[in-house]
């Protein structure tokens, strides 16, 4: 982390917090369209969930890790947007655990068709445990979101060829990213998930700025790599909502200045969700992008200078070989 990108981020976060996010509006495409939403009982994936059934999204399949919380939500939606009940799916997903993800992915694979995937579930914890010998943050954040990513894509590619579109797979992301530290990343090859899974030298404090860095060095080398493949094009982004009201920071114990700061700074959740929509909504100018405000913005020196992009690759080839242990071939439909 350079103090630049510090200053910078600090600043993203106070000015966004006054910039008045465009109202999603009616999107004709989205009417024959089927979207997942992951996480989407609760705060972003909620509100995000609300306006794209308000849009008239023909299918919306929302991801949650309790079933009766996810039909408390659609209830809500219904009622605030007068939709059918059957315009709404609500399936079982647990992003703490690859095989909850590998069978909900396998049960999105015989959708009728696949348009995008809000991959909105994540986790902010100050507390060192592990899921599945990864650190929980890691494990969640970007392992679960990007074996799902992987898994869906070949249903994704199946829809572009039959229907005509180009589909999206989007990731939620933060400023907090120009905060991260290369402290842990900047290892000897091979070792990056071996430190962050070290419960002696995490630091917890960072590892959520950190998994949000990791997430957009992931979707840049995805989108490079897709992009490089004779087979349908899939956008993939990760747009950030800013500073907001979101249940995000329920396991985090907040003190008075915290909780003042997100009195006077923070978005509603409503309005963060926007962002995300956005994301979902965007174009080919998307694609391996971080976006804020929802446009492109340029994302942390530690991603664009050489350090960066050397890390970048090193951390993909990780993930890759992680994601094969768990699901063996996952990586040929890139």
């Amino acid at each position: 982390m350079s103090l630049f990108s510090a200053i910078y981020g600090t600043f993203d976060v106070i000015v966004s917090s006054f910039i008045h996010l465009p109202y999603p509006t009616a999107n004709a495409s989205l009417k024959q369209q089927t979207v997942i939403v992951t996480g989407a009982n609760t705060g972003l994936g909620l509100e995000a969930s609300r306006h794209l059934v308000r849009l008239g999204v023909d299918k919306l399949i929302m991801g949650v890790r309790n079933l009766q919380k996810g039909e408390d939500a659609k209830r809500d939606i219904l009622s605030s947007t007068k939709r059918k009940e059957s315009c709404i799916e609500v399936w079982l997903l647990d992003m703490d655990s690859s095989d909850s993800v590998k069978t909900f992915a396998s049960r999105a694979a015989s959708l009728p068709r696949l348009d995008a995937v809000l991959a909105n579930a994540g986790i902010l914890t100050p507390t060192f445990s592990t899921v599945a010998d990864n650190e929980r943050t890691i494990a969640t954040n970007v392992v679960s979101t990007f074996l799902l990513c992987m898994l869906v894509l070949p249903k994704l590619r199946q829809s572009a060829e039959q229907f005509g579109i180009v589909p999206r797979f989007v990731i939620p992301n933060s400023a907090l990213h120009y905060m991260a530290s290369l402290k842990e990343l900047d290892v000897k090859e091979g070792e990056i998930f071996k430190t962050l899974n070290n419960p002696k030298t995490a630091d917890m404090e960072g590892r959520y700025p950190l998994s949000k860095l990791l997430v957009i060095y992931a979707v840049r080398e995805l989108a490079d790599r897709t992009k490089a493949s004779q087979k349908p094009p899939v956008i993939i982004n990760t747009p950030n909502p800013s500073y907001c009201k979101s249940g995000l920071v329920r396991d985090v114990d907040m003190g008075f200045s915290a909780r003042m700061m997100e009195r006077i700074l923070a978005r509603s959740t409503e309005m963060g969700s926007r962002a995300l929509v956005h994301g979902v909504l965007s174009g080919v100018e998307s694609n391996g992008q971080y976006l804020s405000n929802c446009h492109v913005q340029t994302p942390a020196s530690s991603v664009t200078n050489s350090k960066g992009k050397r890390i970048q690759k090193s951390f993909f080839n990780e993930l890759i070989e992680k994601l094969e242990n768990i699901a063996p071939g996952i990586m040929s439909e890139v």
